[in-house]
């Protein structure tokens, strides 16, 4: 199992919340709600056996910020 902590900022309000992600179950799309403003943050994870490396997209939808 890797189960990593990253620190993420909310794409509505800017606060900065702590997530858990569990990459052991390969590429994810969810979304999860901020705990200050309550909007929904998509959170897309693409796991890269090959390279090793966990990318983590956070955005509010459409645009693209982290």
């Amino acid at each position: 199992m890797r189960i990593m902590n990253k620190v993420i900022a909310c794409p509505h309000c800017g606060h900065h919340q702590h997530i858990s992600i569990d990459a052991s179950s390969g590429d994810q799309d969810y979304y999860d709600d901020c705990r200050i403003c309550c909007n929904p943050i998509h959170l897309r994870l693409h796991v890269d056996d090959a390279r090793r490396t966990v990318e983590l997209y956070v955005d509010s939808d459409d645009e693209q910020i982290y």
